[in-house]
């Protein structure tokens, strides 16, 4: 998200920018235009049936948690060389974001809500002027304005990864001429790649360092942590005043270790995987009239069978099958598992397969009252930015499905060096078809398959994004 802020410099015209937030790919109040249909508990029952009885040892438990060695990198923003990098490609002053509102969320969420402004603005003030809001010179700079003709302080032909030059030959003299120049939409509008150092650095200051959650986010964030490390007994559960009772808890047993899974299956994936996930052909067809009504039916994936489509990665996981997936790397029955997730499609029926194999799992519901919770209550990206900010500081997170939230979460704690498992779509997709398979067999070739898929430094290679590969250009070599 970060990337879309390098638009603003430090001098001589002011630069306002539309941004879309990320976070709201957790899947919130995602539209529901033909009711969930009932799914089967478990579709793979007789691999479910081994994992609900396995046994992990101490040994393979140490193994899981504990957390990874020094890989050799450390994290690198050199601020005092990005002090010049925006002046040198636009001589402007940055205006706080706008935030898009995603016509499927329908969140008017601000920047404000979301980020701690004055710390946004006080950890960059030695590299780049910006401002709340618009001087009274330009307070008819607004999206309405922007929304009912076409005007000339409006850029909205930037190309997806633009070189710098493309915006001092294109943005600058709006600048001069007009002393404003709105950019929308601004979101993957620079590019990653042969910029200098210190512009590189910029970026990775704003992203790991400049964005932080407003303090209200954090407040419920930190404790939700605390209950999962720290159950309360029965005698102090939740209530009115239990925010502030929690975090003044001392834990008789020590801090617990917790997971979070970020467990992305709402109808719309479902329905554009154009993937078969055992509900029967009630179910594929009312997701194939969810496709004809949300997309006119153009889904490519349509034109791949279920087993093409599986054995090539490309069907996200259920919660079963996710459930599969940890219970074969060794997290056992009583492992505290944080779900980030709102709407799963076929409902509490599809949950309750993960929940059998994970009986202690937990979510922002579970764990927090409706008055803790009233401040993100119907906000998609409040509710996601908690999820974000429990899952940054659990023990291991691991993504059920590729997507901008899983690439934000992977590059963090990259950054961080902290245990991250991506599952290895097009492995687990083979094997789910594999009917034949035995638990020990699929535990071995899950376990050999995640060797390397669980934090472990991956170098940004072209084209890629550096805030999902913060090495080399966020981070020194030790």
């Amino acid at each position: 998200m970060s990337g879309n802020h390098r638009g603003g410099g430090a001098m001589a015209g002011l630069i306002v920018v539309l941004l879309t937030v990320y976070f709201t790919t957790f899947s919130y109040g995602s539209p529901t235009i033909l009711s969930d249909l009932n799914a089967p508990k478990f579709r793979h029952s007789r691999l479910a049936k081994s994992a609900i009885q396995r046994q992990t040892s101490n040994e393979e438990q140490s193994r899981l948690w504990t957390p990874l060695e020094h890989q050799g990198w450390k994290p690198c923003t050199k601020s005092d060389a990005a002090s010049i990098v925006v002046a040198k490609i636009l001589n402007a002053t940055l205006v706080i974001p706008q935030l898009e509102v995603n016509p499927v969320w329908q969140d008017s969420s601000s920047f404000e809500d979301i980020f701690d402004v004055d710390h946004f603005i006080n950890a960059l003030k030695d590299d780049v002027a910006i401002v709340k809001e618009l001087p009274d010179e330009f307070s008819w700079s607004t999206r309405e304005y922007y929304g009912i003709a076409i005007r000339p302080t409006r850029i909205k032909t930037a190309p997806v990864h633009a070189s710098a030059n493309w915006y001092l030959e294109n943005v600058s003299p709006v600048l001069q001429s007009y002393g404003i120049a709105a950019i929308a939409p601004f979101s993957h509008r620079l590019t990653f790649d042969n910029m200098p150092k210190y512009l590189q650095h910029l970026r990775c200051k704003v992203n790991f360092q400049a964005l932080a959650f407003v303090p209200h986010i954090r407040q419920l964030g930190d404790a939700l942590i605390t209950r999962l490390r720290f159950p309360p007994s029965e005698d102090n559960m939740v209530s009115n005043n239990y925010l502030r009772e929690v975090t003044d808890l001392k834990p008789k047993q020590g801090v617990g270790k917790f997971a979070v899974l970020h467990l992305r299956f709402d109808k719309d994936m479902a329905a554009h995987s154009a993937c078969d996930f055992g509900g029967g052909k009630a179910e594929n067809l009312a997701l194939a009239k969810y496709r004809q009504v949300i997309w006119g039916g153009r889904v490519i994936n349509s034109q791949f069978t279920d087993e093409e489509l599986r054995s090539q990665g490309r069907c996200p996981l259920t919660p079963e099958e996710v459930g599969l997936l940890l219970a074969a790397l060794g997290f056992d029955n009583n492992t505290r598992l944080y779900l980030a997730s709102h709407k799963v499609y076929g409902g509490e029926r599809r949950v309750s397969a993960l929940r059998s194999l994970f009986p202690l799992m937990e979510d922002k519901k579970s764990l927090a009252s409706s008055e803790e919770r009233a401040l993100i209550k119907g906000k998609a990206s409040l509710l996601a930015a908690v999820d974000y900010y429990v899952g940054m500081h659990s023990d291991i997170f691991v993504s059920a499905s590729p997507g901008n939230m899983h690439n934000a979460m992977v590059g963090q704690r990259t950054y961080n060096n902290m245990k991250t498992i991506r599952p290895n779509m097009a492995l687990l997709g083979q094997l789910f078809l594999n009917k034949t398979l035995t638990w020990p067999e699929f535990q071995e070739s899950v376990i050999e398959g995640h060797q390397n898929r669980q934090g472990q430094i991956r170098l940004r290679k072209p084209k890629q994004s550096l805030y999902t590969y913060p090495a080399p250009d966020c981070m020194c070599q030790a």
